[in-house]
């Protein structure tokens, strides 16, 4: 007699609350085809554990204390270790593009339905990447172009692109065939046109944007 295969969706809980740990681990008790093969209270605890278990999906809590949910889950898929199911508290289009950008393939929140959370990581486990309504609602909102988008120049746009990809002014001069001094005059102009004080907040409006 051979046994049959254990064709269960395996996963691994990160959450800093036992109590949100332990009700997950619950109800994932309650289906035959999930199991849960260890949970982790932080981002670290979570590499390491993913790590030995190679789950199926993790169900990744963002907010937690030493190493965040964004920073793991990066860890975690550039290892190719797991796919990352997002779930969390928070539908903020900054930590929804983050965690996006950091490579989960999905997007829930804790208010969802038990059933939902269930079928979010039988979907993730199929291939699919399911997004909570409310965070899928934010995440276009973010992406659609505003009708009062700050009025820059071609030029602003292309110095505040470089921005973006990480160049420094000597960088964006060469590229642009301009002198740093100007470079450093469009920053002034485009930070004073976007609301930011820094190159950091800068490259983040652009990336929100889309410039």
């Amino acid at each position: 007699m051979t046994d049959e295969p254990d064709e269960r969706v395996t996963v691994v809980v990160v959450d800093d609350h036992a109590v949100v740990r332990g009700g997950l681990t619950q109800l994932l008790a309650g289906v035959a085809d999930l199991s849960v093969v260890g949970t982790a209270a932080d981002g670290a605890e979570a590499l390491d554990l993913v790590r030995r278990t190679r789950p199926d999906v993790v169900l990744m809590d963002l907010q937690m204390p030493g190493v965040d949910g964004v920073s793991a889950t990066r860890s975690i898929v550039a290892e190719q270790l797991a796919d990352v199911l997002v779930l969390t508290s928070y539908a903020d289009a900054e930590r929804i593009v983050g965690a996006l950008d950091a490579g989960a393939v999905g997007y829930l929140l804790k208010d969802a339905e038990p059933d939902d959370i269930l079928d979010g990581i039988r979907a993730v486990a199929r291939g699919e990447s399911p997004i909570h309504p409310r965070a899928a609602r934010e995440l276009l909102v973010t992406r659609r172009p505003s009708a009062d988008m700050p009025d820059l120049t071609p030029r602003e746009r292309e110095v505040l692109a470089l921005v973006r990809e990480g160049l420094a002014n000597k960088q964006i001069a060469r590229r642009l065939g301009i002198t740093e001094r100007t470079v450093k005059a469009h920053l002034t102009s485009i930070f004073a046109t976007i609301g930011v004080n820094d190159r950091t907040s800068a490259a983040l409006w652009a990336e929100r944007h889309r410039v």
